[in-house]
This record gives structure tokens, sequence and C-alpha cells, in this order.
């Protein structure tokens, strides 16, 4: 592995102290990445890895070593999401500012996590969000975008808009958003025990440039922010250029206060001062604390907003086959089913789609709420994403429960037999009681549904 560069060794003495900074340096050097994920607790499955709780994050379980999880068919479900355990303390940062947000019976909640890919703070969100809020997770980048995508599929909750959007088009939306969530793109110092390019790459020169960009990013979307909400800004990097003295710039040149934490003492957390008042940010130092390097700062905004009003609704057009797809869903009468494409058909909750059709006004939306079918001729083909959706309704499917093997060939997308009495047509694939997809029994075979470009390729 690359040597750490003299300069970072340096910065990290005048930014930590001497004893502090030995001591990340030599963690950085002498030790290994941990490995951690967070369970579903929406799909809950007796076999799904166990460990030791993260105590930031309820759902949180640190593992002893690594498993293949390639191999899990669990993992495919949805049933958990391996992540890196520092991060999750954006649970804290929710647990926060939650009393501060609006009831239900003042609208639905709206969040945006600004720079999502590839979805382990995304699906979080969606978590900690009560039912019937909007999470809009957006990635720029078309790659990262449909791995976000894809991972909020199988996290399977349904209130979830993916965009691919650049921050200024959410600026439109003045005031729109109660909480942005903005995990900016940093100099990457917290991959430094995983990563020899990381090391290899890193200068000073790149911090600046790293920092300057990410003062970009929220500038651009703050009037995304109502006035009030909150900015959950985090950094995988340990230098203060991209941390502490941004939140001070944010603070100072658009319009905010930090906000403090509650902490436990045991979770060892390091703190500096950020806020104007001496409110603190939150970094996870690997020679203290379980995960990779992470910092992570709460913010309110005090800057003026303009008060988003929702448009009127359009009536709703009549969907060939809306009728049929609803049958599959869990309280149909909650949700608006509408087109995104010709021939295709989604459901998005009825509380929602003014804020829905806002945003599809304003930005690329790449999907919203649970896609559900593709029309062919007569017939609906039931959407894979609709399978691993927390509103399927079960029963609407037969259901067959497969093996470990049988599971993973057909996560490879090989060839089914399924058992004699399955009846024709299309069932619903389990395993260890979490649906894992769709497949089409014509008897003698049946066709393998699982994405083309889902399929696992080594397991």
């Amino acid at each position: 592995m690359t040597a750490l560069p003299p300069d970072f060794c340096s910065l990290m003495a005048d930014t930590l102290g001497p004893a502090e900074a030995e001591a990340l340096c030599r963690a950085l050097v002498d030790t290994e990445p941990g490995v951690s994920l967070r369970l579903n607790p929406q799909k809950p499955a007796a076999s799904a890895p166990e460990g030791a709780s993260v105590g930031w994050c309820a759902a949180g379980r640190r593992l002893d070593s690594r498993p293949p999880f390639t191999r899990d068919p669990l993992l495919h479900a949805g049933a958990y999401y391996v992540q890196e355990a520092a991060s999750m303390f954006v649970e804290q940062a929710y647990q926060t500012l939650f009393s501060s947000l609006p009831t239900g019976g003042e609208r639905p909640l709206r969040a945006l996590d600004l720079c999502a890919a590839p979805g382990g703070k995304s699906t979080l969100w969606r978590t900690l969000l009560p039912d019937g809020a909007l999470l809009v997770a957006n990635e720029p980048e078309r790659p990262r975008r449909e791995v976000l995508q894809e991972n909020l599929a199988k996290w399977g909750q349904p209130d979830v808009v993916v965009a691919q959007a650049m921050p200024d088009d959410f600026a439109r939306l003045g005031g729109f958003f109660d909480i942005i969530a903005a995990d900016v793109p940093c100099s990457g110092e917290g991959m430094f025990r995983k990563d020899s390019d990381a090391r290899r790459y890193w200068s000073r020169e790149a911090v600046e440039r790293c920092a300057a960009r990410q003062r970009a990013i929220v500038a651009d979307v703050w009037p995304a922010l109502r006035e009030g909400g909150w900015l959950v800004y985090s950094t995988c990097t340990f230098n203060s250029e991209e941390n502490e003295r941004n939140v001070r710039w944010i603070c100072r040149e658009l319009g905010a206060e930090v906000v403090e934490i509650p902490l436990q003492a045991a979770w060892r957390i390091f703190q500096l001062p950020c806020g104007e008042d001496g409110a603190a940010g939150y970094r996870f130092l690997p020679h203290r604390t379980e995960g990779e390097g992470f910092f992570l700062a709460l913010l309110r905004k005090t800057s003026g907003a303009t008060a988003w009003r929702a448009p009127k609704v359009r009536p709703s057009k009549g969907v060939q086959g809306a009728a049929e797809a609803a049958e599959w869903l869990v309280n149909a009468a909650d949700f608006r089913i509408f087109e995104p494409a010709e021939g295709c058909m989604s459901a998005v909750r009825k509380s929602l789609w003014p804020a829905v059709e806002a945003l599809c006004g304003a930005v690329r939306v790449t999907q919203a709420g649970v896609p559900l079918a593709v029309r062919k001729g007569r017939k609906l083909v039931p959407a894979h994403e609709l399978s691993l959706s927390t509103v399927l309704r079960h029963e609407a499917f037969p259901c067959v429960t497969l093996t470990l093997d049988e599971a993973l060939a057909y996560l490879r997308r090989e060839s089914l037999c399924l058992p004699p009495a399955t009846p024709r047509g299309y069932c619903l694939l389990f395993y260890d009681g979490q649906p894992i997809g769709f497949a089409n029994n014509l008897g003698a075979r049946a066709n393998n549904l699982y994405p083309q470009h889902w399929r696992i390729r080594h397991g």
C-alpha cells in the first residue's frame, strides 16, 4: 500500500494536534477497514447477517469478517445494505431535527439526498422518514444514478423519486425541501485504508479544489431549501478545509446556524467547533470509532426562501390496464397510476402527486414511485421493481419458495423449473421469506424475469 502523503500527516497535526494525528495516521497504515451493514426493518429475514450493534444506528450491525455478500439472495432482496458504519450517523442528525418537521396534518415532508449514489444514505433516509414523506434521491452521472436506482428499488419503500440533475436545477423549486442531505464529492481521505490510489493522488491542491466545488454545490441548491429547513452536510475527509471551514462559510455567506447533536461518550466521536457560537461538527476517526473517515454537521437555514406552492393537480388520465395493476398493490386507493412512458405503468401516492408533478417539471426524473408493469399487447408484464416493493400485495400472485441454490440460479438469470403444482403465469419467487423477483411459469419450464443488467456474474 502506498505510504501516506507527508503533507497529509502534517495537515492532520495542524488540525487535530500531534498526538491525535499520530494515532490517526498509524491507524490508517496499520489497521484494516471494518465490515458493517444495516438491516431493512421492513424486510426481516431469519438468515440475515447479524453482528454487534452500531451504537448510533438502531439497524446497524458490525461484522467480524466479510462474508461473500454476492452469494446471499437476501442482499439482492433488499433485506440489508452493506454500509460503512460511520455514515450511519445520519440517523442521529435526523433524530435531532425530527421534532421541528411538518406533521401529517400540514403537508407531506420532502427531503432531498443531493449526491445520493450508490444509495447507502438514501436507503437510510427512506427508513428514517415517516410513511407518506417524499424522498428525492439525485445523482447527476448516469452510470452512478443507475446503481442508485437499483439499490433503492431493492430497499422497496415506495415514496421515492430518483432524479438525474445538477444542484442548480433544484433551485427552480424555491423553498420546496424541508431537508437537504449533501454528502458532497470530496478528496477521499476516508478511502486511505481501502484504496492506494486515494493516497497516491491526494494533494493540498486537490483539497482546495474539492472545497471550492463543495461550496458551489451547496450554494447552487440552497434556494430549494425552505427557511428553517435543515442541511445535513457530510464528507469522507479529515481536513478542515472541506469540513469545518466550509460549514462556517455556509453559515456566513448563505445564512445558517450549526445545531449540536447529542452524543454518547462511548461513541468516542471527535469534535471541532464549526459554528459562530462554538457548535461542533462531528468527526469519525478510525483509531477512535468504527468506520472510515467521516464528517457531519447539522445546519438550520436562517435566510429567507420562496414559499413553494403546490400546483393544481391535473385530472388523472385513464391508463389502460390500471384496474388490473391496482389489484397488485396494498391499499391501492392511496395511489395514482400513471404512464411515465408509453406502455409503462407506475404508482405514486396521491398525497405526493403535486410534488412529483412539480419535480418532473423542474428536473430530470428517471423514476417516480413504484414501477408496476409494462403493457405488451393486451397483457401486463409485472415490473421487477414491483416484486421488491413493500406495497406489493403478495396474494396477487402464486408464491414459490426457492432453496439457496435455486435462488442463486435465478439471480444469475439461469433457466428455472418450478414445482409441478405451480399455476401457469406470473409467480412471485421467495427466499427466506423475502421476494426476490418474478418468473413466468409455462408448465414444463419457467421464464426467468430477473433483469439482465442486474444479474450476478460471480456467485
